[in-house]
């Protein structure tokens, strides 16, 4: 099973980026999907997931800001960030809770500058 992300970068605070992350092989029964972020030296924390009836649930640093969905027929997740701060700038990880497990993405980075 592989998820790749994509979409990270620079912007400057206000401005919007877009993350997405696709699973691919053996994976089935995919059950809630989400984004997690963890800065140097801090733990890593949920932003946003998504179950796979469309369930949602936000940090609530990012709640009218953040939007994620997701595509069942792609089995990709997206993160839409809106009013970025410099604050959200840290690495961002893709979660896939599935039947068969539990996976990661590799990390994408989102810089925010002042």
């Amino acid at each position: 099973v592989q998820l790749v992300e994509s979409g990270g970068g620079l912007v400057q605070a206000g401005g919007s980026l877009g993350l997405s992350c696709a699973a691919s092989g053996s994976i089935f029964s995919i059950r809630s999907m989400g984004w997690y972020r963890q800065a140097p030296g801090k733990q890593r924390e949920l932003v946003a997931g998504i179950t796979s009836a469309g369930t949602t649930v936000y940090t609530d640093s990012v709640k009218g800001r953040f939007t994620i969905s997701r595509d069942n027929a792609k089995n990709t997740v997206y993160l839409q960030m809106n009013s970025l701060k410099p604050e959200d700038t840290t690495a961002y990880y893709c979660s896939v809770v599935s039947s068969t497990g539990d996976y990661w993405g590799q990390g994408t980075q989102v810089a925010v500058s002042s």
